[in-house]
């Protein structure tokens, strides 16, 4: 049997997953990653630490299969900038000289001066990214590196996407991804095959250096998702991966958009299939809101369009939210209950399945149809790491309304609830956006941990009004790098491919009882974010 390995680098962990040639996951392996948070706002890697368990995993999924039946592989990771030096060594990014921490995470926001310098410039490019780069992009970033670490920018031979790096240490060549370039480094792809740095834009920002050998630094040689690299593997990374020479490898995608691309073409009785109609919300530390058209489609706050981002041949637009699992776990690790409720669980449970039980105990006890309307009094304004999509406002912050003295394990359920649904309604405030600037709308598909979290999922139909589809293999990123290695063999279209693995889904519909209660709560989220604006103005006020 035919098979393709998948290799999906994360913010905290790496998997890679044996699939076959429709779309069946046969084996999965992780490994944790290192992450250094040296000061408030710095993230920060290790792309040694990275590569490691990158081969790990690999090795993993394969020993049990002759390497001869691997065709293809492909690797998808998070938007973090890599340094590496003339040697191919690590250069440190960060202010503490560590020389391993040589990877910008892609939640790092030390670049917001850099951030506001670009978007106070306005330049043309930037209605590309919804009217303002984002400090978690990498043309700020880089910025930064250059501005507060010249040496290390002048040590800087290359800097990549991490989903690029990873296709460089597989194969030896710079060649970029289209998918990395247009949606976090500012460079312009169009149908018309007019792609390119904007010389004009980096001149602007004083990176005119970056021109130097032809753009080498940040790649000259860009591809599209899933087109095949120059050459295969290379022996070292074969041998260090477990697999043969020449193994053909995918150009490499986001790890974002390979949830997309993994999931977008999955199949439910009676729901359309048109790409352009699907919203695929990729749920993990982040959440990315992923929507494709035949049009150029611009979103205020939201970015792109961005050409064959994703899809070959289709313009990509990405709303997020910058903290969804992680501001879930936040709630409840940050609660006094917390400690006594995983003491009784004693590792039988997970904590979000307890407090989506108890929160359905509670609903019966108060006599209520639904539990949403539990939290009546209680709001949440969920920006605690700043607002990506729509208002694009990464100095925005978290609020709560409606707290009490109570810290029983009611209480942490009730702020777990009002959290979910807060996030809920960002993702409203998102859709809401798309479709004014011309999208349509129809369906919504959740992969990542929280698509496993059926109180999320009934909550995302419930305030959306639009059935969510769950792909039945749950794991779509991992499809999707999976994808890209099939494509790699030339063997079947992006499409084709598309089509093949992605798989049937389970379907779930909006429960219309609680609408208008989700309307009115909708109100109190939108009213939340003006308050806080109108405090920000009465603050900064001279006294």
């Amino acid at each position: 049997m035919d098979y393709f390995v998948g290799v999906d680098v994360g913010t905290g962990s790496v998997r890679a997953a044996l699939v076959s040639s429709n779309g069946k996951i046969k084996k999965i392996a992780t490994c944790p990653l290192e992450v250094f948070n040296p000061a408030p706002n710095f993230y920060e890697q290790s792309s040694d630490n990275i590569w490691s368990a990158v081969c790990h995993v690999v090795k993993s999924v394969v020993a049990d299969i002759s390497a001869e039946n691997v065709k293809g592989i492909g690797f998808d990771a998070t938007c973090s900038l890599v340094a590496i030096d003339k040697t191919g060594s690590s250069v440190t990014v960060s202010l503490t000289g560590q020389e391993k921490s040589n990877v910008i995470l892609w939640m790092d926001h030390r670049a917001h001066e850099e951030a506001e310098f670009i978007n106070a410039i306005g330049h043309d490019i930037l209605q590309y990214v919804g009217g303002k780069v984002s400090l978690e992009m990498q043309t700020p970033k880089m910025l930064w590196l250059k501005k507060n670490l010249p040496a290390s920018w002048n040590s800087a031979a290359l800097l990549f996407d991490l989903p690029d790096f990873l296709t460089w240490k597989a194969t030896g060549s710079e060649s970029r991804s289209l998918c990395s370039l247009v949606c976090k480094w500012n460079y312009s792809a169009n149908p018309n095959g007019k792609h390119g740095w904007d010389e004009d834009f980096f001149e602007q920002l004083n990176l005119r250096d970056l021109k130097k050998d032809n753009w080498r630094k940040i790649g000259s040689d860009v591809r599209m998702p899933g087109d095949a690299m120059e050459s295969g593997l290379s022996a070292k990374a074969a041998d260090e991966l477990g697999l043969l020479k020449d193994t053909p490898v995918g150009t490499s995608l986001i790890d974002a958009h390979a949830g997309g691309l993994g999931m977008i073409g999955c199949y439910a009785p009676d729901v359309s299939p048109n790409f352009s109609n699907r919203l695929a919300l990729i749920c993990g530390t982040s959440t990315c809101h992923m929507i494709v058209n035949e049009n150029k489609i611009y979103v205020s706050g939201v970015w792109g369009p961005y050409y064959s981002a994703m899809v070959p041949g289709l313009w990509l637009n990405e709303g997020g939210q910058s903290a969804t699992g992680k501001l879930l776990d936040h709630i409840i690790d940050t609660h006094p209950a917390t400690p006594g409720i995983l003491k009784s669980l004693a590792g039988n449970k997970h904590i979000q399945q307890h407090l989506s039980e108890l929160l359905h105990v509670m609903a019966e006890q108060r006599n209520l149809q639904n539990v949403s309307y539990l939290t009546k009094d209680i709001h949440v304004w969920p920006d605690f790491h700043g607002n990506r999509s729509p208002l694009a406002d990464p100095t925005l912050k978290g609020m709560i309304s409606g707290l009490s003295l109570s810290v029983d394990q009611e209480n942490l359920a009730l702020l777990y609830l009002a959290t979910v649904q807060a996030l809920t309604y960002g993702t409203k405030h998102i859709i809401e956006t798309m479709m004014s600037a011309g999208h349509n709308i129809e369906t919504i598909l959740v992969c990542g941990g929280l698509s496993q979290n059926q109180l999320f999922i009934q909550i995302q139909a419930d305030v959306l009004a639009l059935p969510v589809l769950c792909p039945l293999e749950r794991e779509s990123v991992l499809i999707g790098s999976a994808i890209l290695g099939a494509c790699a063999t030339k063997q079947c279209s992006m499409h084709e491919t598309i089509k093949r693995m992605a798989g049937l889904a389970s379907t779930v519909k909006p429960t219309n009882e609680c609408y208008k209660y989700h309307f009115r709560k909708y109100h109190v989220f939108k009213k939340m974010v003006q308050d806080q604006q109108d405090y920000r103005r009465l603050m900064s006020e001279e006294l």
